[in-house]
């Protein structure tokens, strides 16, 4: 094994270690997700060397100025206040989901009027419009981190992946027998898959537009699912009060998660594909083991269901968002209740981190779109100006651009 170069990853902190085997080229990383300003580097070093072979001591120097740079990322103060850029006419009819490409230069919407649109951040432009569903434009994605092709998920039962370049139309998933109402890509970007509310999800090849699999198991609707980060997991969250992991290569069950006692609304893993979440409408969000499927904690405390949960980019932050109109971030490890987040006047139906894990955006029904401080559940600003529900919310790569997608048919950009 010959180590060629370095290349840093801000979001989870970790160096990536390019090298060469059997003259083939390789990459594996070296995660930091505990890394603070505050780590004792040449302390870590040591620790790295011990596990790393490919860290010899003629690199030591180098590996050290990375960690230096990570820890300076780190230690920056985000202070920085949104202004309304642009608010598009995006839609004749209310928006279902945004989400962003993985650089944030561009951005997706989904709506009832049975399009997805693809948008320019920096000018606001529409870049294209993906025609040929022929109902509710629901699940929408990028296959990040490469950003080249977009899924839809559709109430018409299909599934579309088109190019984002030419919004071209290369491939219509047919083989679901009622709506679609999730997605996702595996990292990889080889495989795409659906969930739907006909009970069950699907596995399809991006290159050739076939099925691979049917993963069959749940007695009711799939309304929420995740890849885990490696790619070889996937977690569903299903109406019939259960979550299900699958093993992608094959396709079959490996662990069913109970004691949810009301519908599943949402699932995720955390980076390092050991925990999973899930957030139910028994007011409660639970966090299981992955290898084992056991439940490692309730996080309880909600008045009313919980609506969307998901992990900071590290994995050690977890965010519930609540029909009671409030939010919480908990610690991944100690299962403690580190801050709450109440001033919003209608339910929470989205939450996500920025990529530091430093501020947390909710979304409304309120109207509003709220940055809360993670660590002191202060709320840092309102994002007004929507005239109806805020469905959709989201952060770019870099924290420094969020898109809102509301029932009144705007979407708008802040930054």
């Amino acid at each position: 094994m010959k180590l060629k170069r370095f290349l840093l990853r801000y979001y989870p902190p970790g160096i990536i270690l390019e090298y060469e085997k059997g003259g083939a080229l390789k990459t594996k990383s070296i995660d930091l997700l505990d890394l603070s300003p505050e780590t004792d580097t040449e302390l870590l070093i040591s620790e790295i060397r011990k596990s790393e072979p490919l860290i010899t001591a003629s690199r030591v120097d180098q590996v050290k100025i990375l960690i230096l740079r990570l820890q300076e990322k780190l230690g920056q103060q985000d202070n920085r206040r949104f202004y309304l850029f642009k608010a598009l006419q995006a839609h004749i009819l209310p928006l279902t989901n945004v989400a962003f490409n993985k650089s944030g230069s561009s951005f997706i919407t989904g709506s009832y009027d049975r399009t997805c649109k693809i948008w320019d951040t920096a000018s606001g432009e529409e870049l294209h419009t993906l025609e040929g569903h022929r109902n509710v434009v629901y699940a929408i994605a990028f296959n990040n981190p490469y950003g080249d092709k977009i899924a839809t998920g559709s109430f018409d039962k299909t599934c579309r992946l088109w190019s984002v370049e030419t919004g071209k139309c290369f491939h219509t998933f047919r083989g679901h027998t009622a709506e679609i109402v999730c997605l996702a890509f595996n990292p990889q970007s080889t495989l795409l898959a659906t969930g739907s509310m006909d009970t069950m999800a699907k596995l399809w090849d991006i290159q050739t537009g076939e099925e691979v699999s049917t993963l069959t198991g749940h007695s009711a609707e799939i309304i929420s699912l995740s890849f885990n980060t490696v790619g070889d997991q996937l977690v569903t969250g299903s109406f019939d009060h259960t979550v299900s992991l699958w093993d992608v290569p094959s396709g079959r069950r490996v662990h069913t998660l109970i004691g949810h006692r009301g519908e599943i609304s949402s699932v995720q893993f955390n980076w390092d594909c050991t925990l999973i979440i899930t957030g139910s409408m028994d007011k409660s969000c639970r966090v299981w083991e992955a290898a084992s499927g056991k439940c490692m904690a309730t996080l309880a405390g909600h008045e009313d269901e919980v609506l969307d949960v998901c992990f900071d980019y590290t994995g050690q932050l977890i965010a519930t968002a609540s029909a009671d109109g409030t939010a919480r971030v908990y610690s991944a490890v100690s299962y403690q209740c580190i801050s709450r987040l109440e001033s919003h006047e209608g339910e929470i139906s989205k939450i996500c981190f920025n990529a530091q894990g430093s501020r947390v955006l909710t979304a409304s029904a309120d109207k509003t779109a709220r940055l809360w401080d993670a660590q002191s559940g202060v709320c840092l600003q309102i994002l007004e100006g929507h005239t109806d529900e805020i469905f959709s919310s989201a952060f770019n790569y870099e924290g420094d651009t969020i898109i809102t997608g509301s029932k009144d048919n705007t979407c708008r950009i802040w930054r």
